[in-house]
């Protein structure tokens, strides 16, 4: 396996370590939930902005830097869709006014690249059926 360069690994802990509040709001979030998601994933060149790797899930969030980049981000989500990722973008405006709403939007598509779940899955003891318990008295 390649070995990641120094560069990138250097540039990924300092993105790490200067993480955008939009960044931060979503991490605080998202981190408790599973599958995991890493912040700031080296995948080729790139520097992703939080990953999931068992779903091959990579999430990005966009500030105005990005609005006169379109060329640079469809040659990055082609670079990685080749490589069999998934790539979503949120705008960080979107993320400061809903993150909540983000987190479920990140977490739905991670369960479909997953292979999908149920919409609505059951709470981990209801669908079981008890029966009755019929209490023998006593000689």
């Amino acid at each position: 396996m390649k070995r990641i360069p120094d560069h990138l690994t250097a540039n990924a802990r300092t993105l790490r370590n200067g993480a955008t509040e939009a960044e931060r709001l979503i991490w605080r979030r998202i981190s408790i939930y599973r599958p995991r998601f890493t912040r700031q994933f080296v995948v080729g060149s790139y520097i992703l902005d939080l990953a999931c790797r068992e779903a091959k899930l990579a999430v990005e969030f966009d500030g105005s830097q990005h609005l006169d980049s379109a060329d640079y981000d469809a040659a990055r989500t082609a670079f990685l869709g080749a490589r069999g990722w998934t790539v979503i973008r949120f705008w960080n405006g979107e993320v400061m006014e809903n993150p909540d709403g983000v987190v479920a939007a990140i977490l739905e598509k991670a369960a479909e690249c997953l292979g999908g779940t149920h919409p609505q899955p059951l709470p981990s003891r209801e669908g079981r059926t008890r029966s009755p318990r019929t209490r023998i008295p006593p000689p």
